[in-house]
């Protein structure tokens, strides 16, 4: 005579209910990044929209890794930018100075000093 089998460790987690949890955890992190995909996408395109070669100049450093950030999203963008970097280019860290950035990325949107990159911010800069 044997005795009551022992549920396996799948049916164990199945009645526990953490399968449950998982699996929605799973969609709803599925669902965010489909929406901050198209979120993204429709920034972009707004701001291709309006953007025109010589309006974005961004003061860069090497070593910048929002620098890299913003450089790839506006180059996979196809959104028109001029860059310089302070550590290769004498005028670059001279005008980077002259405007007493504190930092970098430090875009110039039509002659107007931003830090940081933020796609929403420079289309508003835009007139967008």
């Amino acid at each position: 005579m044997s005795g009551p089998t022992r549920p396996s460790w799948w049916q164990r987690l199945r009645q526990s209910g953490i399968l449950a949890v998982l699996v929605v955890g799973v969609v709803a992190w599925g669902l965010g990044r489909v929406v901050q995909t198209q979120v993204q996408g429709d920034q972009a395109e707004a701001l291709r929209a309006v953007a025109r070669p010589g309006d974005i100049r961004m003061i860069s450093s090497v070593t910048c890794i929002f620098c890299t950030k913003a450089r790839q999203y506006m180059t996979e963008h196809r959104i028109p930018f001029e860059e310089c970097l302070i550590e290769r280019d004498p005028v670059c860290l001279a005008d980077y100075k002259r405007l007493g950035a504190s930092g970098t990325p430090t875009l110039l949107v039509r002659g107007q000093r931003h830090l940081g990159f933020d796609p929403q911010r420079v289309a508003a800069a835009l007139g967008n």
